[in-house]
């Protein structure tokens, strides 16, 4: 019964993993953009 219990928490997880995947990625994505966008600006001045 407790193994059926933690299957189920790990078909639970699953998605909110790849949400929190998804979210980082984004977020880390922003933030080189940012950083590149602010480097040339540095870089034309």
């Amino acid at each position: 019964m407790k193994q059926h219990g933690k299957t189920h928490t790990n078909v639970d997880k699953e998605p909110n993993l790849k949400g929190t995947l998804i979210s980082v990625g984004v977020l880390g994505l922003f933030i080189i953009i940012s950083w590149v966008a602010v480097f040339a600006i540095f870089l034309s001045r």
